[in-house]
């Protein structure tokens, strides 16, 4: 998997306040159902699963199934109760994952 794009619209916020969260991962998202030009089955290859944490403390998970097109994009909000790590981790069906993470500010 490619290295994810995560934006905040903040880094810095108030106490109280939520942040936008945006996300997008390059991958193929294969279904297992389509085929190639001499038509063996193309295998399946999709991310499973997506999970944010705040300090070790899961804020956010996505289930992905094939019906997900390829290159998954999220946007969703979160409220920090306080400043830290936001961790971001993308899970493929053979079990390998990519995480980065992001600060947050509360003020």
């Amino acid at each position: 998997m490619e290295r994810p794009r995560v934006r905040l619209s903040a880094s810095v916020i108030a106490t109280g306040e939520t942040i936008e969260i945006r996300t997008l991962i390059s991958h193929p998202m294969e279904s297992g159902y389509r085929r190639d030009a001499d038509g063996a089955v193309v295998p399946r290859k999709i991310i499973t699963r997506f999970r944010c944490e705040f300090e070790g403390r899961e804020v956010f998970t996505w289930e992905l199934r094939p019906g997900v097109a390829a290159n998954p994009y999220l946007q969703f909000r979160v409220r920090p109760p306080g400043s830290g790590q936001l961790a971001f981790t993308w899970t493929d069906d053979d079990g390998a994952e990519v995480s980065i993470s992001e600060s947050v500010t509360v003020t």
